[in-house]
């Protein structure tokens, strides 16, 4: 992933107003206490990623392995990491991946600032979430690049076991095994990228993380709110509004997923085996997979989009409640 911002915005799209309506359908920027709001999210977003940050791992291998050389899918793949290495080996480059909990603070607070100006410039719901989105995501990649770069070489580490001389997995010649602690490995990869590449090599496929996450998250905001309307117009006023924004937000997130897939493997590709551009990195692509350069991996970005979005969503929306000024609490539908 890189989205931890989460819906904010009513079902329906001009829910703003209190007195039109017997609840407040969103909850302002203006209307929460910040100092439980920050704290409470980023250990929203810490829980999440522990529980589901495998999934990162599993995608990440599947993306940047050679046709289906080591891993016929997104279960084998998984039976083989746990084999080979334990659980510790579904959380390969955690620690450096979660700097992402700072980034989401920059999201959130890009996010809310660009969609507090769309609003007074009388932009639809949409369109506010659509622009705020994608600036965002512009300014959270900016942030992430470098950890995410440092992360998927420690992911991808872990292919050796089992990889044999079957696929270049190890382009840095990190040492590896017995003796070599994860920490370790992480600052041996970032001195490696340091040397080969100077600043520079921490940001190998910027232009390509932007191309992925910007449409991604500019498109899931749409979507989300999309798919929040027209839910709330075919749901029964009983069906908890909480549980209807969880259900869009995973929806959302398998319909940007689905769109956006060969432009991820691109950006991992990039990223990891040090290809010299995205030109060469979607030539490389076509030439192994065809036609299947739209699935590889999707099962694993599926699952993992679509547990994320309903996660974070039914973390960040339930502080947003909790955090929210008593003077409103009593005008919050759940």
């Amino acid at each position: 992933m890189n989205r931890f911002s989460v819906a904010n915005e009513a079902a329906s799209g001009s829910g703003n107003s209190i007195d039109s309506t017997p609840y407040i359908r969103t909850i302002e920027w203006d209307m929460m206490n910040k100092t439980k709001f920050f704290p409470l999210s980023m250990l929203s977003s810490f829980s999440v990623r522990c529980c589901l940050y495998p999934l990162t791992v599993i995608k990440t291998q599947l993306q940047v392995q050679h046709k289906s050389d080591i891993y016929k899918g997104m279960i084998d793949c998984a039976i083989k990491i746990y084999r080979n290495e334990g659980i510790p080996g579904l959380y390969r480059g955690f620690w450096i991946s979660s700097v992402q909990i700072v980034s989401g603070v920059f999201y959130i607070s890009t996010y809310e600032g660009v969609r507090h100006l769309m609003n007074e410039m009388g932009a639809g719901h949409r369109m506010k979430a659509l622009i705020a989105g994608g600036c965002a995501s512009l300014v959270g990649q900016t942030i992430i690049v470098p950890f995410d770069v440092i992360s998927q070489h420690a992911m991808v580490l872990g292919m050796t076991a089992h990889a044999g001389t079957r696929a270049d997995v190890n382009p840095l010649g990190i040492k590896t095994g017995p003796g070599h602690s994860r920490f370790t490995m992480s600052v041996d990869i970032s001195r490696e990228i340091m040397r080969r590449d100077g600043f520079r090599g921490f940001y190998r496929g910027y232009t390509a993380s932007l191309m992925a996450y910007v449409p991604n998250s500019a498109m899931w905001w749409a979507f989300y709110h999309l798919y929040q309307d027209e839910l709330c117009r075919i749901c029964p006023p009983w069906v908890s509004h909480l549980f209807i924004q969880c259900v869009a937000g995973s929806l959302g997130g398998f319909t940007t997923t689905i769109l956006t897939n060969p432009l991820d493997i691109v950006r991992a590709r990039l990223q990891v085996q040090r290809l010299e551009s995205m030109r060469i990195a979607f030539q490389e692509l076509w030439r192994e997979e065809h036609l299947k350069c739209f699935v590889k991996g999707l099962s694993a970005r599926l699952v993992q989009s679509a547990a994320f979005s309903f996660s974070i969503i039914l973390g960040y929306e339930t502080i947003k409640r909790i955090a929210v000024d008593e003077q409103y609490k009593h005008q919050i539908r759940w």
